[in-house]
């Protein structure tokens, strides 16, 4: 699928440039940047001013050659926030909604029902086919609306905050059994999410959005190892960003934390920022040895959740901006001085 749109929103223009082939496409950002508008725009609900959205098969959208296929048209399944299941009929008419929707040709009612009972057997909804949406729990709601998508056989899926509607407990186990699904998809399957857990769980490769725009997109697990953009290293969790400058070919000094750092890479001349992210700070005791990248630290408050801790401490020697570091939870004492390993400094850009 290639996506090129532009469209005018109130607080920004929305101007989305990119391609997925085949596998799972995450989008992280913050609230409001325009990723649950850009699954409207594929989908068909919302029409961008400009641009072009095409799949392998078919045009979905061109504004110059005046293409506007209706949402019925496109074979794209959308999973919305809160499922959008029909209130009125039951698991069992909401699945057979999919099945219609997705054919044109005439199906018999005897091949309906088997195909019914094949997506409630495939998707755990055995015993459950009569009954209304108001009487499922948010995993059974999320299942019937899966299972409706899949009946009818979409070539692109769209996932909008999947999990956002479960509790932890059931969002874990619906995460792993989606992931199962979305990788045995022949199609492209593209997910919406502010939560950098479920993106790097289920997604092949991650765009991250700010203000309608793609700030970068690469594999996910490379892009959380080096995101390069401040912005990217902030949505994929790193708690500690300070401006930077070079010092020398390998040496940076962090301004908001009046620390010097060693990094085992050159620097680029477009550095402007450094990050350390909060779990890749190595405790330290007095007596350890002294060696590069070492912050004596003078700690602020331990916060403490059921099973790590994160202390927030200052530089000791020439305090300045706070900064985090985890730690397990059965850790009894705070350091009293950390290192930063060269190769988990995060050098990036503005």
């Amino acid at each position: 699928m290639d996506v090129k749109i532009k469209k005018k929103l109130k607080n920004y223009e929305m101007n989305m440039n990119f391609s997925i082939k085949g596998g799972c496409l995450g989008i992280l950002g913050p609230s409001g940047c325009g990723k649950s508008m850009t699954l409207k725009s594929i989908a068909g609900i919302v029409m961008p001013d400009s641009g072009q959205i095409r799949t392998e098969k078919k045009i979905l959208y061109d504004s110059e050659k005046k293409i506007n296929l209706r949402p019925q048209d496109r074979k794209v399944g959308y999973l919305f926030q809160n499922y959008a299941l029909f209130p009125n009929m039951t698991v069992k008419e909401n699945i057979e909604s999919g099945i219609l929707g997705g054919r044109k040709e005439r199906i018999s009612k005897k091949q309906r029902m088997e195909w019914v009972d094949y997506y409630i057997q495939q998707f755990h909804l055995q015993g459950l086919k009569d009954q209304y949406p108001d009487q499922l729990s948010g995993g059974q709601q999320q299942r019937t609306a899966l299972a409706r998508i899949f009946a009818s056989k979409p070539e692109v899926m769209l996932l909008d905050e999947p999990f956002s509607a479960l509790d932890s407990y059931l969002r874990e186990e619906m995460q792993i059994e989606l992931k199962e699904r979305v990788k045995n998809f022949e199609g492209c399957t593209i997910i919406v999410s502010h939560d950098r857990d479920e993106i790097y769980k289920l997604c092949d490769k991650t765009m991250i959005v700010e203000n309608g725009k793609n700030i970068i997109c690469k594999d996910t697990k490379e892009l959380f190892r080096n995101p390069h953009n401040r912005i990217a290293a902030r949505l994929t969790g790193c708690k500690n960003i300070s401006r930077a400058k070079k010092v020398s070919e390998h040496v940076i000094y962090a301004m908001d934390w009046n620390v010097q750092l060693y990094v085992d890479k050159k620097i680029p001349e477009r550095l402007s920022y450094v990050g350390i992210r909060a779990h890749d700070f190595i405790p330290l005791k007095d007596e350890d040895e002294e060696g590069k990248n070492l912050i004596r630290i003078s700690p602020i408050e331990t916060i403490e959740t059921p099973f790590e801790q994160t202390v927030l401490f200052k530089n000791g020697e020439n305090p300045a901006e706070t900064m985090w570091m985890k730690q397990p939870k059965g850790c009894r004492y705070v350091p009293d001085k950390v290192r930063v390993d060269p190769k988990k400094i995060l050098l990036l850009e503005g």
